[in-house]
């Protein structure tokens, strides 16, 4: 079991909490172009990783059984029950003096599940091949990027200082450590454990690339816009791809 690899991949994740502070010497404008760019990405990326890598290589070492696909179809409902637990309370009036809430504290708890499942899907994959948990990781890596600079925004918007948002923001990243120590004693006692991970990973990616970043991405519909959008999609798409032509045995 590659212990080395998926540690050392889940490190490299949680140290992404720190790309937050870059907002702070960008200007609004260009960060929103950076962003939108950087989502369209992400999309690609997470549906090119989980039809070109996860589903192929999980049906390749258990075959199409029914399980895999009833797991897949899980991962899709279980990624919009945790998101609908995460923001079901959120409040959409701004903190102030006269209405203060924990919409800090939300993105906390939220993005400490978000990452813990991270290191649990990293772990997951390297259970397959090492091909296929660095693939998994580059996936991860590319979504995480503008989530984090969207989460460290939420805590200064939230009240909380840069340094004191910046530790915080590492601290909830460090919870992947946590899912993948727990994915790896997991592993170690379930047979057969990378035919429940790998497609629930592939529903879960599905899930977030079509239903939270996509339709965030609807919102401009300026032609060039939505061409630059297109295009990052088709990049992301198209890196999954190369990786597959390069990795193949």
């Amino acid at each position: 079991m590659p212990v080395i690899y998926i540690f050392l991949s889940v490190i490299i994740v949680s140290a992404l909490s720190f790309v937050g502070v870059l907002s702070l010497a960008i200007s609004v404008k260009k960060l929103k172009k950076i962003i939108i760019f950087l989502v369209s990405l992400s999309a690609g990326t997470l549906l090119g990783g989980a039809i070109l890598h996860l589903l192929p290589e999980v049906i390749e070492k258990h075959g199409s059984i029914l399980s895999i696909w009833l797991w897949f179809f899980s991962g899709i409902i279980i990624f919009f029950i945790l998101e609908k637990m995460i923001c079901w309370r959120h409040c959409h009036i701004q903190t102030s003096g006269e209405h203060p809430h924990y919409v800090g504290l939300m993105n906390l708890m939220g993005d400490g599940l978000h990452n813990f499942i991270d290191g649990m899907v990293i772990a997951g994959a390297f259970f397959v091949s090492n091909q296929l948990g660095i693939i998994t990781t580059i996936a991860v890596i590319v979504h995480e990027i503008p989530q984090e600079i969207g989460d460290f925004g939420v805590l200064i918007h939230a009240g909380y200082s840069r340094s004191k948002a910046l530790f915080l923001n590492f601290l909830t990243a460090l919870t992947s450590v946590l899912g993948a120590g727990i994915a790896i004693l997991i592993g170690s006692q379930i047979e057969n454990f990378t035919a429940v991970i790998i497609p629930l990973t592939a529903g879960g990616f599905i899930y977030i690339a079509t239903a939270d970043l996509m339709p965030e991405l609807k919102k401009d519909t300026g032609l060039l816009k939505s061409l630059g959008q297109l295009g990052s999609i088709l990049l992301g798409v198209g890196i999954m791809l190369l990786m597959k032509i390069f990795f193949s045995e």
